[in-house]
């Protein structure tokens, strides 16, 4: 099973490197304001992935690297929803009208900052534009700040066609949350989650960070303890970058308070053992389901998928993302909005679509994409199903990465044998070391200002 997970430090220490998150391939530092936004429009009829971004919060977390506005100013969400709705036009008439939305996903900032009559006009526009799948059929889901909502705005959302729920707790310590500007009780969270289930939400997960100021092995043991009890469906476990000189809210936090590398490493394993102890199962990356999630089950059916929201269920999907700095990926393009209000609305005020860059894939990147998405997904490499899919000498095109790999076999992140790569247990959490070995952009200069380029550390 993909649960299985040998955490080894020593190894982890020494190869740990800064390297993409692989949402993409090639990623996001890679557009260019050369990419044509006619260029992005959908070819073939196939299924969709809606995102939504929602950039608004009341109050500023100080970890928080998302693109956001702290306002309580809610006349700034109205405008922002006209100019959404307006988006979503634009967007709707470059596709088929038979067209089948199968996911939605909201983010943010903090989609629930919209009141629930702003979210019930959002859903009735969408679905006035897009044809969606059934309920039982399709995975709509929602990010949602618990200090924001109540048990009867959580029902509401369910009746607004979200059936699953998506909820921050980073940590339950009341002096890590102080120190993060955070304060979310324990009481609130299992609140919310109780009236996910009672609304019939089919899925339920819950955010965690570790590297947080204040945090030591103890109160990740004492907040994971509350998580498992509480039993999401899913868990994400994200390690806390901190990068103060790209995000201004860092600043807020000290550098002092801050845990070293091996109490780092060490909550990550912490992490990894009681998770896979509770039952759950590794996804990849920072994930973990039960087994009976349908996020397992893609998993061991071979239709995983990775994406910008993180792993997915549906794997031959386009994904069309509206609002500022959403990132779509449709038809072998990425095309990212205007990342400010003022110039996403200029835009839409010209009659046009909000794209301020983006990418055309070449042959070569659709490869290398395929090969970084099974490794991501399967931690397997299919060389004779990628040879005759792509018509290719596996071992010949590839052959400086191979060389490569028997480095890191010998490492012991994993094997190859005749027509088969697989990542071992202890290479599994090294995943992103792995796919680094196909980037065909690693090294090279980057199309956005290298000022604004910072990869996290693989782990």
């Amino acid at each position: 099973m993909h649960s299985t997970i040998d955490f080894d430090p020593e190894l982890i220490a020494r190869l740990s490197q800064r390297g993409p998150r692989y949402t993409s391939y090639p990623t996001a530092d890679r557009f260019t304001e050369r990419f044509a936004a006619a260029a992005s429009s959908a070819g073939e009829a196939r299924a969709l992935s809606l995102y939504l971004h929602v950039p608004f919060c009341e109050s500023l977390c100080y970890y928080c690297a998302c693109n956001k506005i702290i306002t309580r100013d809610r006349i700034k969400a109205s405008r922002y929803l006209s100019y959404l709705m307006r988006e979503i036009d634009m967007q709707a008439r470059v596709f088929p009208a038979h067209v089948l939305v199968e996911q939605l996903h909201f983010g943010g900032g903090t989609p629930t900052y919209l009141s629930d009559v702003q979210m019930g006009q959002l859903m009735a526009h969408l679905r006035s534009r897009f044809a969606f799948a059934r309920d039982e059929d399709g995975e709509y889901s929602i990010e949602i700040d618990p200090r924001t909502v109540n048990a009867a705005r959580i029902r509401s959302l369910r009746r607004q066609g979200f059936n699953r729920l998506s909820l921050g707790v980073q940590d339950f310590d009341e002096d890590v949350q102080r120190a993060i500007n955070r304060i979310q009780p324990e009481s609130m969270t299992r609140e919310a989650v109780a009236a996910a289930r009672g609304a019939g939400f089919r899925s339920v997960s819950i955010d965690l960070i570790y590297g947080l100021p204040l945090q030591d092995t103890t109160t990740m043991a004492q907040t994971l303890d509350k998580v498992i009890d509480i039993a999401p469906d899913r868990i994400s476990v994200y390690n806390y970058a901190h990068m103060p000189q790209l995000f201004k809210a860092q600043k807020l936090i000290r550098d002092q308070d801050l845990p070293d590398s091996p109490t780092k490493l060490a909550m990550l394993g912490q992490c990894v053992e009681r998770l896979c102890a509770a039952g759950y199962v590794y996804i990849g990356m920072d994930h973990f389901a039960k087994p009976d999630d349908e996020l397992t089950r893609a998993q061991r059916d071979g239709t995983l998928h990775r994406n910008f929201q993180g792993y997915s269920t549906r794997a031959d999907i386009d994904m069309l993302a509206c609002g500022v700095s959403a990132i779509s990926a449709v038809n072998g393009t990425y095309s990212q909005n205007e990342k400010s209000l003022e110039a996403y609305y200029a835009r839409i005020d010209r009659g046009e679509l909000p794209v301020v860059r983006g990418l055309k894939l070449s042959d070569d990147d659709l490869l290398r994409r395929d090969v970084i998405q099974m490794l991501m997904c399967d931690f397997a490499l299919d060389t004779v199903a990628l040879a005759e899919r792509w018509r290719i000498d596996v071992a010949a095109h590839f052959a400086p990465e191979f060389e490569r790999l028997a480095e890191l076999e010998r490492d012991g992140l994993l094997t190859m044998g005749a027509g088969r790569l697989e990542v071992s247990a202890k290479g599994r959490l090294l995943i992103r070391n792995i796919c680094m070995v196909f980037d065909n952009y690693i090294g090279r200069p980057a199309e956005l200002p290298l000022q604004r380029v910072r990869y996290s550390r693989t782990i």
